[in-house]
């Protein structure tokens, strides 16, 4: 399918990945995409809405995340610049791209998580679908955002040299990061930043970023809700920070001359993905039987696993009881012994429970995986098929 041909922003003609100095591209940032925040009733309670934030956007543990890279020559789009000339901008990334973004990957599920991510050649089975379009810079949907984006369509893209530049390895660990549901550590309100903010607009305005304004509050400037922060501390160190120069941050007085993370992934990054994510080591989840309620009682982020044999093709429906902020996804056990996802629902600040009818198919295994985010009352809560 030929991409369309529209300009959907327009960039300086004298700067592009291929002729940036060092020093510049080392203070590329990456730019999140934005999407509609959850908005509450009057009803939902402090507590409620910060646990179904910090949640928000994570994956069910245990997910097969699938990760593709754009090959096709029509997949990429026009550019126009400053002069009035256009010119076409590919996806397509080199094979030494390509690699780093493996072994970013790879490193992300040696820490020991539940998340697998699998690479694939075809884009309809994707989750997740990379671009390397040039002055496009850096970015990532958050969690699962990426499932609202078309399927011809990228959910991360690296817009710079991430081969031949000391952080270019780090750059594919924080987009991922991102991807898992994690937003910017240096955004996190317990952090105490103080910036120069002219300074920092009038350096993001220049290169090589060439941020607007409203980029550069969203990125760097805005404070996360503290509902939405994993804890309760800053983690300077964190994959998901940015490095600062010398003169953007006042306070803390240490980093008036600059901020620059260790490079990798920091212990904090490590434990919050597997408190989000734990090695998934129960082998032999409960079966459901039909119309019979299976209680269980879990607190906020734990998750449960059930296992249902469909005793008939027919349409089945799961659910839910009790009062609860949950989201439900179910799986079909392919023949290779992959879980395919089949759908999901989320109840969370809702004033209803989580259910999913689908038509299953006899003798077919489906997995059934529930994600808390609050409770309203200590004790067991339920899940049934009917």
């Amino acid at each position: 399918m030929k991409k369309q041909q529209n300009p959907l922003f327009t960039v300086n003609p004298q700067k592009t990945k291929n002729n940036m100095t060092k020093k510049e591209a080392a203070r590329n940032y990456c730019s999140v995409r934005q999407s509609p925040q959850r908005s509450f009733g009057p009803d939902i309670i402090t507590e409620r809405a910060r646990l179904i934030l910090v949640n928000d956007k994570k994956w069910v543990n245990g997910t097969i995340l699938h990760y593709y890279f754009f090959d096709k020559n029509t997949d990429g789009q026009y550019v126009y610049y400053s002069n009035g000339q256009r010119e076409w901008r590919s996806w397509k990334g080199t094979a030494q791209e390509e690699n780093v973004v493996r072994r970013a990957f790879d490193e992300w599920m040696a820490v020991g998580i539940g998340l697998v991510f699998k690479e694939v050649d075809n884009r309809e089975e994707a989750e997740i679908r990379i671009g390397f379009m040039e002055d496009d810079g850096a970015w990532s949907y958050v969690g699962r955002d990426i499932l609202h984006v078309p399927a011809d369509e990228r959910t991360m893209n690296f817009g710079w040299d991430i081969v031949n530049t000391r952080d270019g390895y780090d750059v594919a660990l924080h987009e991922i990061g991102h991807t898992m549901g994690f937003p910017h550590e240096h955004q996190n309100p317990f952090a105490g930043i103080i910036w120069d903010e002219n300074k920092v607009y009038e350096t993001l305005a220049g290169p090589p970023n060439y941020w607007p304004p409203e980029v550069t509050y969203q990125n760097i400037l805005r404070k996360i809700d503290p509902d939405e922060v994993q804890g309760s501390n800053w983690d300077p160190d964190s994959i998901m920070h940015y490095p600062f120069e010398r003169g953007l941050i006042i306070e803390p007085q240490e980093y008036n001359g600059g901020l620059d993370p260790e490079p990798g992934l920091s212990e904090r990054d490590i434990v919050w993905a597997r408190h989000f994510y734990p090695p998934i080591d129960n082998d032999n989840p409960p079966q459901l039987e039909l119309m019979t309620s299976h209680t269980f009682n879990i607190q906020p982020s734990q998750q449960r696993d059930f296992v249902f044999i469909a005793p008939s093709s027919r349409y089945f429906t799961v659910g839910t009881f009790g009062k609860m902020d949950t989201v439900m996804v179910l799986f079909e056990e392919g023949s290779d012994g992959e879980l395919k996802y089949l759908s999901g629902d989320d109840d969370s600040g809702k004033d209803y429970n989580a259910k999913i009818m689908k038509r299953l198919r006899k003798g077919r295994k489906y997995v059934i995986r529930l994600r808390l985010y609050f409770k309203h009352h200590s004790g067991n809560t339920a899940v049934m098929v009917w």
